[in-house]
């Protein structure tokens, strides 16, 4: 995987490039649409190839090695054969999931024991076993196993928690690094900053990180239950370390608002599952603020439910939408999930052609206001 930055904005840290992959091209800044289990919910992947314009989108390791099975997806050809996506693919290691497993799992210094939230049955995740299970996906970017603290964790859960992931990254380095990708085409690994809300433990943890000199870095553990100005505050402190030659993902954010914030302050790529579940959950994001289709406010507006040109929604309006959602029809969930992944991914467009011109923070500043409206 290689990354070129092209261009940086001139009043931030704001920056737009393109990582190469085995699979493709991404445009950055860029917003990865979550197919947790090899499917974008309610969302076909026609629908993620012309109309959300999805450049990558990203898989669960910890669902997928339930769901279907490793064996299927070795007898299939790895992840992209499967599924039918010829474009790059990102998985994440699993670990979010297994540490939010409470009550079914045991953290130990080999890995992690668990329970499947299927069927009661154990098993038991270490960083070995889990590059493996990601070269048998064979995804294009491999997260490394991590553990995500709780947002509110008192600084010495903190730090030993980051210790942790420090020496599973050791693990998962070296394993990675004796095996072979399956499938003829390059895997990277990506390695993951910790240390909760805590400025000496995210610098500790970005300098272990960008001294492993991997092509692309992540920060974890944000959008845990910390204030939002907190998050903030440790993007920054991180991004002072991470190198700026390399592409930077800020894990699981998040709202629009917070993707453009997080953007200006040195970020590169996003995944959250809010479009797809805000959606099923009939609410849409647009630029004009926060639209939620069940009020009877929308019954007789006739109007597209997006007015800034966004193509896939001409034909359908907020009157439409809203019987759709109150008639319980599955329609709904689609042009919903649809909508709000076209969204995103517009925002993050949006946002490089600013980066390019030169005039990001005062766009930014011009449309985030309106965004976080309720309509």
């Amino acid at each position: 995987m290689t990354f070129e930055l092209q261009h940086t904005d001139p009043c931030s840290d704001a920056r737009a490039g393109i990582i190469t992959t085995d699979h493709g091209q991404i445009n950055t800044p860029i917003f990865m649409p979550v197919g947790t289990v090899g499917s974008v919910k309610a969302v076909h992947f026609e629908e993620l190839r012309k109309q959300v314009l999805a450049q990558i989108i990203l898989g669960n390791t910890y669902h997928l090695y339930l769901r279907p099975g490793l064996d299927i997806l070795k007898k299939a050809g790895g992840l992209h054969k499967f599924i039918g996506w010829e474009r790059p693919i990102l998985t994440d290691s699993g670990g979010f999931q297994v540490f939010s497993l409470t009550g079914i799992r045991k953290l130990k210094e080999e890995g992690c024991e668990f329970r499947s939230h299927i069927d009661g049955s154990k098993h038991f995740f270490t960083p070995e076993n889990v590059m493996d299970t990601e070269r048998v996906i064979g995804a294009d970017i491999m997260m490394a196993f991590d553990e995500c603290a709780p947002g509110e964790a008192d600084f010495n859960y903190a730090k030993k928690s980051m210790q942790l992931t420090h020496r599973w990254l050791d693990r998962c380095w070296k394993r990675f690094n004796e095996t072979e990708p399956l499938y003829g085409y390059n895997q990277t690994l990506m390695p993951i900053v910790q240390g909760c809300k805590y400025p000496e433990l995210r610098r500790e943890s970005a300098k272990y990180i960008a001294d492993k000199g991997a092509d692309a870095n992540a920060i974890g553990g944000l959008a845990v239950g910390e204030p939002t100005e907190v998050m903030y505050e440790m993007i920054e402190v991180v991004n002072e370390i991470l190198p700026k030659d390399k592409p930077r993902y800020l894990m699981g954010v998040g709202t629009p608002w917070n993707i453009l914030e997080a953007i200006e302050r040195g970020v590169d790529m996003f995944d959250c599952v809010m479009p797809t579940r805000n959606g099923r959950n009939a609410l849409l994001f647009t630029y004009e603020g926060t639209m939620n289709m069940r009020n009877k406010k929308w019954e007789d507006d006739f109007t597209p439910i997006d007015t800034e040109g966004c193509d896939i929604d001409v034909v359908t309006t907020k009157a439409y939408l809203h019987h759709l959602f109150k008639a319980q029809e599955y329609l709904a969930l689609q042009i919903a999930s649809i909508h709000n992944l076209a969204f995103y991914l517009r925002l993050v467009t949006d946002a490089r052609k600013h980066i390019e011109q030169g005039d990001f923070v005062k766009w930014k500043n011009s449309v985030v206001e309106n965004m976080m409206r309720r309509r």
